[in-house]
């Protein structure tokens, strides 16, 4: 059934010629390609190769036209416009591709570059989701402690960072690692930190700790001369106040001031740290 190849690229024979385009197809079953999509001297017998969508009319429609995505793909697509129930993303065919609502792991606006893939909604018509997990590879080339970039697709408040690694492979920044500085759409670059035995990788945005260590130590000194010399709470903070101003949580925060103190470069007073 020609309904089956919505979404796909496929080769389709012309059954039938008309004013306005060429049928293709079989006698029973036949697509339309519009006129002005033709191939200059089309017969009647020639196989063309073809993607079928649906048109402003939601008829099944053919087009040679380049489509950006298909069925079972994932891409980077830009957002053309936002309406009412959804947003509209540039994907080289005449009629926009349909982002809903629902299908968004975090609000759209005009130009930006989203992560999606295609499915069939319940009208039989294509759309885009944002919600690709499961479209994603598994088996990446990648092992622990190589260096990877990708694009945030996914915040979780239970998981942390969902991220398509080379915009196709599957990985997570664990809650643990994952500070509030980054949102959805976030290009980054990041460690791996494992791989997990299906494939998929965990990752982090810092270094080993023994090189992250001393990049933390330079933020604290920053912060501390930005403060006029004095931070005005000592390693025995609350974690999330830390995690707010530095971007790290307390463990590494207590191993920079360590080491700061150790260089004699601050000291600790009652509710302080102050330069030396």
């Amino acid at each position: 059934m020609l309904e089956e190849g919505l979404g796909k690229k496929q080769t389709l024979a012309v059954v039938k010629k008309t004013e306005f385009g060429v049928y293709l197809g079989t006698e029973e079953e036949r697509v339309l390609l519009p006129r002005k999509q033709v191939p200059e001297g089309t017969q009647v017998g020639d196989e063309i190769e073809v993607f079928l969508y649906r048109d402003s009319k939601d008829r099944l429609i053919a087009t040679t036209n380049e489509p950006k995505i298909q069925l079972g793909e994932v891409k980077l697509l830009r957002v053309k416009d936002t309406g009412a129930i959804g947003a509209f993303l540039d994907w080289g065919l005449e009629k926009d591709l349909f982002l809903p609502f629902k299908q968004q792991t975090a609000k759209v606006k005009k130009g930006d570059q989203c992560l999606v893939s295609l499915y069939v909604d319940k009208s039989g018509r294509l759309c885009a989701t944002m919600k690709v997990y499961d479209k994603l590879e598994k088996k990446s080339p990648y092992k622990k402690d190589d260096r990877v970039t990708g694009i945030i697709y996914e915040k979780s408040l239970n998981f942390g960072l969902f991220v398509a690694v080379d915009d196709r492979y599957c990985a997570l920044i664990p809650k643990r690692e994952a500070s509030g500085r980054y949102k959805v759409g976030d290009r980054i670059e990041a460690r791996v930190t494992d791989v997990k035995p299906d494939g998929k990788l965990d990752l982090s945005l810092r270094e080993k700790a023994f090189i992250q260590m001393d990049r933390d130590a330079e933020a604290v000194m920053e912060k501390i001369i930005a403060n006029g010399g004095e931070l005005p709470f000592t390693d025995k903070a609350d974690p999330e106040l830390i995690r707010a101003e530095f971007g790290f949580g307390k463990n590494a925060f207590k191993r920079a001031v360590g080491r700061l103190l150790k260089e004699g470069k601050i000291e600790i007073r009652e509710k302080s740290i102050a330069i030396r």
